[in-house]
């Protein structure tokens, strides 16, 4: 095997085993309507052997950011039709990502009048917002009755991916947002059947992704995962409950047959990522994070050596849109700029180069 080896993730199936990561980038209009420019986008990373989108918001009550796009409305699914049209006729696969904020979030964000999350616990520290930073409010802690209506969310958001030709979605778990704030115990002080020890923190994230595989086959739901990562407030610093809550969050997640386990670390080949993988019993695709930037001979280590089934490449996705190619025959990358990355327009989004370097026969 190498990363020019095709591979299946459950129904998925993948030219190649780099898989492009979910980037926010905050190009959808006012409305979170994916745009031209972000069909575009996507198109030219085709040659990924799996495309994830960005994280799109279930709920306009989960929404994270300004200019970050929806799959709540006909128009938001009408917009992420095309572009998963655009993906499938350059030959790719693509899958959307479901992302609830959670608590990372703001009332002038979301347009609602409240946020929500686990406990009723604020992040300190600003949030951005389109008039500027502000304080992150304290969220409204989610009754045991209004659970089933946040999953619901989720399921509804999925069908509406596939409705809009989507090849599967991806749950996120991860990164500090809403699922990972009820894994995490810094985020997560209930009481109820929700709260506690680590397998009550791990039930509402099984129930969610439960129910979004009995919706759309469990081969077409990925999940990501960003154990003892500590960001945007989720801490998970204790090794013995991280073991434990992940532990209990796998053995649920088993029986579903996801198509994939997606997991940030800075260590993949560590102990809790391959416990991981072997307890969920799903194919593993891995990043190695924010401080780490994929190589392409890093990447192709893990492959050559069994840590992973695929890749998942950041930052080097965004300045290479041909990135596959240039890591087919070693040659040299774009680097990108960060400046662009949250700024809107074609401007380091759309607009770079393919490489002109000859490629070798």
């Amino acid at each position: 095997m190498d990363l020019f080896t095709p591979t299946t993730l459950g129904a998925l199936t993948l030219k190649n085993r780099l898989v492009m990561a979910p980037m926010t980038r905050l190009r959808a209009d006012a409305a979170g309507v994916p745009t031209d420019l972000q069909a575009a986008y996507y198109a030219q990373r085709a040659g990924f052997g799996l495309v994830i989108t960005e994280g799109a918001y279930p709920s306009h009550e989960s929404r994270a950011y300004p200019h970050q796009p929806g799959i709540v409305t006909r128009q938001q699914r009408d917009g992420w039709r095309h572009v998963a049209d655009t993906v499938h006729a350059g030959g790719g696969s693509i899958v959307m990502q479901l992302m609830h904020a959670g608590r990372v979030s703001h009332l002038s964000t979301t347009g609602t009048e409240r946020i929500v999350a686990p406990s009723g616990i604020a992040l300190t520290g600003d949030v951005h917002t389109a008039h500027g930073k502000r304080p992150y409010p304290t969220p409204h802690a989610l009754a045991p009755s209004e659970l089933p209506v946040v999953r619901d969310e989720f399921v509804a958001a999925a069908q509406r991916a596939i409705d809009a030709g989507f090849d599967g979605v991806e749950l996120h778990a991860g990164n500090g947002y809403l699922l990972h704030q009820f894994l995490a115990p810094s985020a997560n002080h209930r009481t109820d059947e929700y709260g506690g020890d680590p397998r009550a923190r791990a039930r509402f994230v099984v129930e969610v992704v439960s129910a979004v595989a009995e919706q759309v086959g469990g081969s077409r739901v990925g999940i990501r995962l960003s154990p003892a990562v500590n960001i945007q407030g989720a801490l998970e610093t204790d090794p013995t409950d991280v073991r434990e809550t992940y532990d209990a969050l796998a053995d649920g997640l088993a029986p579903l047959g996801l198509a994939y386990l997606s997991v940030v670390h800075a260590e993949p080949a560590s102990a809790l990522v391959q416990r991981l993988r072997a307890r969920v019993g799903a194919p593993l695709i891995v990043n190695t994070g924010f401080s780490v930037p994929s190589t392409r001979r890093a990447s192709a280590a893990m492959i050559a050596e069994g840590v992973a089934d695929a890749v998942v490449v950041g930052r080097p996705a965004i300045a290479n849109p041909d990135l596959v190619e240039r890591w087919r025959h070693d040659l040299p990358e774009t680097q990108p700029d960060p400046a662009t990355f949250y700024t809107g327009g074609a401007s380091g989004y759309t607009d770079y180069p393919p490489c002109r370097a000859a490629v070798p026969s």
